[in-house]
């Protein structure tokens, strides 16, 4: 018997030699790209391309067209919430979409879609892709507040040799505390002990994991925090996390703790975060995510001495659009064979 054709539309930019690959899944798999209606990447696994990219007439209708004949989509088209809610309405053919990013939730939840019109398709998040340059990121974080390499900079900036020398702390022996002990989380975990930590975190379904000495959920994350030297959160923006950590959270850390966030801004409020870098709560954060981004030019974070700030940067890697098209061709694999997809948004609380 003949198999049955899928369709696959590439809506985001991606190099050629990676689409090859996509056709390679399967003979069923038909891949329309067409690569001079995509925006040229800036940079690396640059998703949503050149801003200055216009398509002309001829070219959006056949941008659309392209997408609304697929079944499955690489990509969110245009890479926003508004490009997904049009594709939705306009494709009832349409059966998944993989996007690009790990908290690809944020998106679904923007684009104004109901419960009834997500339902009616999956859509994958690129969740674990991103895991070893975050958990890497948060290493960094951790070590630079371990290290004093802000007041480092300082001096040498101003060319200051002190006369007394300050002590850095040692991060082997010391505790860390992960909030989300998902992908991204297990793996700073690993990093962590690699380098002599001890490692306590929160997930959502509270169980025993290797390695780790005690897992909560957040509901119990105030407990683990007075025995944390660093707090690293990889925890994604949902109702659920909104403002976790609050002034009582930042409270009941030790005076000195470095945190360090690589899962969404929203997930902290700002101000009570500057507020425990002022009393001395928090002596370092390194900071890659904000409530609101770009980071407004007139945010205290800027300038404040203890605060490293990244422009959402530390999951980017040249190995980016290599690693989420292996992960589409194995999804699509699964999805061929009518399995059940991994890493799927839900379409209620957008995780």
């Amino acid at each position: 018997m003949t198999p049955v054709e899928t369709v696959v539309a590439i809506a985001v930019p991606l190099e050629a030699e990676h689409v090859e690959r996509i056709r390679a899944v399967d003979p069923s798999v038909t891949v329309l790209y067409e690569p001079d209606l995509l925006p040229p990447e800036r940079y690396p696994a640059d998703h949503t391309g050149d801003p200055a990219f216009r398509r002309t007439r001829e070219q959006e209708d056949r941008y659309w067209a392209l997408l609304n004949s697929a079944q499955v989509l690489y990509g969110i088209p245009n890479e926003n919430p508004g490009g997904l809610a049009r594709i939705v309405a306009s494709n009832p053919h349409l059966q998944w979409i993989q996007a690009m990013a790990a908290g690809a939730g944020g998106t679904v939840k923007a684009s104004g879609l109901d419960t009834e019109a997500l339902g009616k398709l999956k859509i994958t998040n690129s969740a674990g892709v991103h895991a070893l340059p975050l958990a890497e990121f948060s290493a960094l974080g951790v070590l630079n507040g371990f290290k004093r390499t802000a007041e480092l900079a300082r001096d040498q900036a101003a060319k200051t040799w002190p006369e007394v020398r300050t002590p850095t702390r040692l991060v082997s022996g010391s505790h860390l505390v992960i909030t989300g002990l998902g992908e991204i989380g297990l793996e700073t975990a690993r990093i962590a002990r690699a380098l002599g930590m001890t490692v306590s975190g929160t997930k959502r379904t509270v169980e025993a994991l290797d390695g780790i000495k005690e897992v909560t959920d957040n509901d119990g994350l105030a407990g683990l925090l007075p025995a944390a030297d660093a707090v690293v959160n990889t925890l994604p923006g949902t109702p659920y996390t909104e403002k976790l950590f609050n002034h009582d959270i930042f409270a009941a850390m030790k005076p000195g703790t470095v945190f360090v966030n690589v899962g969404r801004g929203t997930v902290v409020d700002e101000d009570a975060l500057l507020e425990a870098l002022d009393n001395g709560q928090v002596s370092y954060a390194c900071l890659d995510v904000f409530a609101v981004e770009p980071l407004p030019a007139d945010s205290p974070l800027w300038n404040h001495p203890g605060v490293m700030v990244s422009p959402h940067s530390s999951a980017l890697s040249a190995a980016e659009n290599r690693l989420i098209s292996d992960r589409f061709c194995s999804n699509l694999r699964i999805f061929l064979d009518g399995g059940d997809l991994p890493h799927l948004v839900d379409p209620v609380h957008f995780y």
